[in-house]
């Protein structure tokens, strides 16, 4: 297998993360890698709530989240194990990821209007 691409922080652009995390779905992947801390399983995230998320969607999910350099992911058996880059990215751009999930987070907080 060839091995994964993982940017460099230094090579980490904001509007890549904000591409990244445009997708709701996606965001929602990447607070729950970023909440797990140890790294988690791709089949850990494969439904949201009552959706299930189809696993060629997954990959890809994962894949553009990995290229942002949000994530890193490394082969264990049949396994891809994920863990964020919170930290990294947090230093290199303060504030940027917790601005996002929180804005995400309010919107899911609001209950539409009767």
């Amino acid at each position: 297998m060839r091995p994964l691409f993982h940017p460099a922080i230094e090579d980490i652009r904001p509007e890549g993360i904000l591409h990244a995390l445009s997708d709701p779905e996606r965001a929602m992947i990447y607070a729950q890698i970023a909440g797990i801390g140890a790294g988690g399983a791709c089949t850990a995230f494969a439904s949201m709530g009552d959706r299930v998320i189809p696993k060629s969607s997954l990959s890809q999910h994962i894949k553009i989240l990995r290229e942002a350099g949000l994530i890193h992911c490394e082969r264990q058996g049949v396994e891809m194990r994920n863990r964020s880059r919170c930290g990294e990215v947090d230093e290199r751009f303060p504030g940027l990821l917790a601005a996002i999930l929180g804005a995400y987070a309010h919107l899911s907080e609001k209950t539409p209007e009767s």
